[in-house]
């Protein structure tokens, strides 16, 4: 039980006793990844729900011949795996990939996603936890597909681009993505992708450095 996440949001509201006993049925021990390793694999059962606890994974979706579709991107305190398990899934159609290096603490999917047996309140606060938690998931999923139906790169990137100055509440944020990371978040192209930063660029429409953006009104400030 040493440094399991007992400040996340999946726990609010639960303490003492009930803590306690929770961590014991649920905990499936701490793992430790580096950048490239997989977390979870597709195909694999649903039998874990993790956290992560420090670093940054993908979560990733491959066709037959290894071509990655990127789908989220998951950060410190970022739940994964939960919709699968609790839906029933027989077996994952995506991977968790560390991004760097990661860790993570896994939960027993049996033990977080059925009714408790003995009905404790401790159970019945995780099941309000964590049907909230998916419902921000369902949030997050929805402004992602509010991306992905803009017409071109150029319209995605936008998109993209202010939601995330929306988010950090400032005209300069980082993103989490590589620029070969954030085409394949988008589904376009990386040629494609940079130049159309690049155009943006010389309209005077934005700055970037790497992570690093700076959006800018058509005057050339923020």
């Amino acid at each position: 039980m040493q440094n399991f996440p007992q400040s996340h949001p999946l726990f609010d509201g639960i303490d003492g006793p009930d803590l306690r006993r929770l961590i014991v049925c649920l905990d499936g021990g701490a793992h430790a990844y580096e950048r490239g390793e997989y977390v979870l694999r597709a195909g694999d059962p649903c039998a874990w729900v993790g956290i992560v606890c420090a670093g940054s994974a993908h979560v990733v979706q491959e066709d037959f011949w290894g071509n990655r579709s990127l789908l989220a991107h998951l950060g410190p305190g970022d739940l994964f795996g939960e919709a699968f398990a609790c839906a029933g899934a027989a077996s994952l159609p995506v991977s968790v990939v560390a991004a760097g290096r990661c860790d993570v603490r896994l939960l027993r999917a049996d033990k977080l996603c059925a009714p408790c047996p003995a009905v404790c309140p401790g159970h019945a606060r995780l099941m309000q936890n964590l049907l909230s938690l998916l419902a921000q998931k369902n949030v997050s999923l929805t402004r992602k597909i509010s991306h992905l139906t803009r017409r071109g790169t150029r319209e995605k990137v936008l998109s993209y681009l202010s939601e995330q100055a929306r988010l950090a509440g400032n005209a300069q944020f980082d993103i989490p993505f590589t620029r070969q990371e954030l085409a394949d978040y988008l589904s376009v192209d990386r040629s494609a992708l940079s130049a159309v930063l690049c155009a943006l660029r010389d309209e005077g429409a934005l700055q970037f450095q790497r992570h690093r953006f700076h959006l800018l009104r058509r005057d050339g400030h923020a």
